[in-house]
């Protein structure tokens, strides 16, 4: 049995994995989130600042949830994160498209089977071989 103080209200519970919160904590924050997904469904205008404001919520949570592709913006929100590989304008999420699909093509060559070696035949010279004395 794994105990640990709740990072968030601070009491003890048994961790299982994941983040160190309880579970009274963790459906604290999905309500939380479903709130803020409703606002902004409402309030699409809305900047990150109001939205924390009007539903008591951090910006750094409404951040880690843009981050975990649990929310996106539309184009026309004033609410855009930028690729943390190229710095290009994103809606939702860590990376941009294409750096996503190049780091996925560059994990499948990683992992890519290597192919085998094409052995080249030997030659045979008539010259090499066995050589007995004459006697």
């Amino acid at each position: 049995m794994n105990l640990r103080n709740c990072s968030r209200c601070g009491k003890m519970f048994n961790y299982i994995g994941g983040q160190p919160i309880c579970e009274p904590c963790k459906k604290a924050i999905e309500e939380d989130f479903q709130k803020v997904k409703a606002y902004i469904q409402e309030n699409p205008a809305a900047d990150l600042k109001k939205i924390a404001e009007d539903n008591e919520v951090t910006t750094k949570q409404i951040q880690q949830w843009i981050r975990e592709e649990r929310l996106m913006f539309s184009e026309s929100s004033p609410l855009k994160m930028t690729c943390e590989k190229c710095g290009d304008r994103i809606l939702t999420g860590r990376f941009c498209a294409k750096c996503k699909a190049s780091m996925a093509n560059n994990l499948n060559d990683t992992f890519a089977k290597p192919k085998p070696a094409i052995q080249q035949p030997v030659k045979q010279d008539k010259k090499a071989g066995m050589r007995f004395l004459d006697t």
